[in-house]
């Protein structure tokens, strides 16, 4: 097959890029490059492909390539690209997430449309907003408290009609915090980790006993595999790791695992954040066969090692 990963210097679509391509299949990859975060990281997420047959990179923004050309005997989109963070998604920049997040994948849905391919979008489990109703099924109610979680659940949107509409297989994955190596440094695993390592403080937003339903990035990458090979067209679904766990706990497990006291410094919780997340991962269990294999001290463990060996040197 080929593929199609737009975002394919970021986390989750570096990883997945490399997963298809172990698969033997041909993998065609965007990316702009966006300065969310720094280029050193993004290159490095990708470097591993650049010297392979069977890649071919673009650097280009979704809004400017040329589509007919990259969509090309495609037979899945695995569509990855989008401005992250909740934090950053306010005031004036939310016009950098309006355009990245909702255009952008209504004018890649839009070239989709009439050709045989399937199409696999990232969500997040930000559509759901805060609520005390766990775990989460994909049928409740869609509330976001952030403009990021807005957009993407515009997107879901984009890629539900594009399917009732023109018929166009589109799959939907809320993701529940994925982490693991080559996750974002905003997120509060890379800055938390790297703060210890280095013997800096960290700066934890709220008590700690917020929870999350934590994903290892080589489960998140399963899924996408399984959605574009399985899925139900027109269908979201949830994809957690499968425990709910508070922060604090998590800065006591990192403790163990790097032998040191975490410094923490407490701040007031930022707009936009929930307290709970967990996801019900029923319909990915039965459509798609998820099950969710890496444990959190396994995880962390393994990011903690990416970490100490690949960024730190980066001094970044």
């Amino acid at each position: 097959m080929r593929v199609l990963v737009t975002g394919v210097a970021g986390f989750i679509g570096s990883a997945v890029a490399r997963a298809e391509w172990e698969r033997g299949n041909e993998v065609v990859g965007i990316d702009c490059f966006a300065d969310y975060y720094p280029r050193a990281i993004k290159e490095n997420n990708i470097q591993p492909l650049r010297s392979v047959s069977r890649f071919r990179f673009v650097e280009q923004n979704l809004l400017h390539a040329d589509l007919d050309d990259l969509l090309a005997r495609v037979d899945v989109v695995y569509h990855q690209a989008a401005q992250a963070g909740v934090r950053a998604s306010w005031g004036r920049d939310f016009q950098i997430y309006t355009a990245n997040n909702v255009l952008a994948t209504q004018v890649l849905l839009e070239a989709c449309k009439g050709r045989k391919l399937r199409f696999v979008y990232a969500s997040s489990s930000s559509v759901y907003g805060d609520t005390q109703r766990l775990p989460m099924t994909e049928e409740h109610p869609t509330a976001p408290v952030s403009p990021y979680g807005v957009s993407k659940l515009a997107g879901e949107h984009l890629a539900r009609l594009y399917w009732a509409n023109y018929g166009l297989p589109t799959v939907s994955l809320r993701y529940f915090t994925v982490y693991g190596p080559g996750q974002r440094p905003d997120m509060a695993f890379h800055r938390l980790i790297k703060a210890m390592l280095r013997g800096e403080e960290f700066v934890l937003y709220g008590d700690g006993n917020q929870t999350r339903d934590f994903t290892f990035i080589s489960d998140a990458v399963a899924a996408n595999l399984e959605a574009a090979d399985r899925g139900q067209a027109g269908a979201v679904y949830n994809i957690g790791g499968g425990s709910r766990v508070a922060l604090n706990e998590v800065i006591a497990l990192l403790e163990k695992i790097i032998g040191k006291a975490a410094r923490i410094r407490h701040a007031e919780t930022q707009k936009g954040d929930v307290r709970h997340t967990y996801a019900d991962t029923t319909a990915a269990r039965r459509d798609l066969d998820y099950e969710p294999r890496v444990g959190l001290e396994q995880g962390l463990r393994s990011e903690v090692e990416w970490l100490r060996s690949v960024i730190l040197p980066m001094k970044l």
